[in-house]
């Protein structure tokens, strides 16, 4: 069992903080830890990462190094931690896409968030917003669900991966509107917002990101 950052639950292994600390009474932690966050730099879990990590640090008189990786919604993060030594020295930030939503969908992950991680505390709780680029000739919510059923399938979505809190409310979004948008996914909250706001994307979209949260959230 490992330490575990958790989007919403900051996670760990007391078995490994037990083992490491009571034969010789050090008082934990005895040397850097990494915090792993399985999302791109720049997103909202980065973003509550790092702070959290720059609290912690003064606390503890260590330092937590946050790594970033990236990739699989999440997942290459997290099992990476899971396959760490657990020593009490690699913690993981993710969220509920990573530990509730993917092994849901997905019955064949690299790892079990039940048997491989045990929660310590509540992080974060954080909102979904929906925003838009103001290219977009939409004013209030009702007038982009006009806009979605006049131009069914032609208005983008970005969130920060599949099955994301972020994806996963923006399909909510869609069926209970009745409409039709593109989702595309990014590795993270940050590229997703920058393109929105950079009107990169193929056509005008809105990002369902998770604020503070995170970061996510992440999501």
């Amino acid at each position: 069992m490992h330490y575990l950052a958790h989007g919403r639950f900051l996670l760990g292994s007391l078995a490994a903080l037990t083992a490491a600390t009571a034969p010789a009474q050090t008082l934990y932690p005895v040397k850097s830890i990494r915090l792993i966050v399985p999302f791109a730099a720049g997103g909202a879990s980065d973003f509550t990462a790092r702070t959290l990590a720059h609290r912690l640090s003064l606390r503890w008189g260590q330092q937590v190094i946050v790594d970033n990786r990236a990739g699989g919604t999440g997942v290459i993060g997290v099992q990476i931690a899971a396959n760490a030594a657990p020593d009490g020295y690699t913690l993981l930030f993710a969220s509920s896409s990573t530990l509730a939503t993917a092994p849901a969908l997905s019955p064949n992950l690299p790892y079990d968030p039940v048997k491989d991680f045990t929660p310590i505390t509540l992080v974060v709780l954080s909102p979904n917003v929906l925003t838009a680029h103001p290219s977009l000739p939409v004013q209030s919510l009702k007038d982009l669900i006009q806009l979605a059923k006049a131009k069914p399938g032609q208005i983008t979505y970005a969130s920060p991966g599949i099955a994301t809190a972020s994806h996963m409310a923006g399909v909510l979004f869609t069926r209970g509107a009745g409409i039709d948008l593109l989702h595309v996914p990014y590795k993270g909250g940050g590229v997703a917002v920058n393109d929105v706001n950079q009107s990169l994307q193929s056509g005008p979209g809105y990002s369902g990101k998770q604020d503070c949260r995170v970061s996510r959230c992440d999501n």
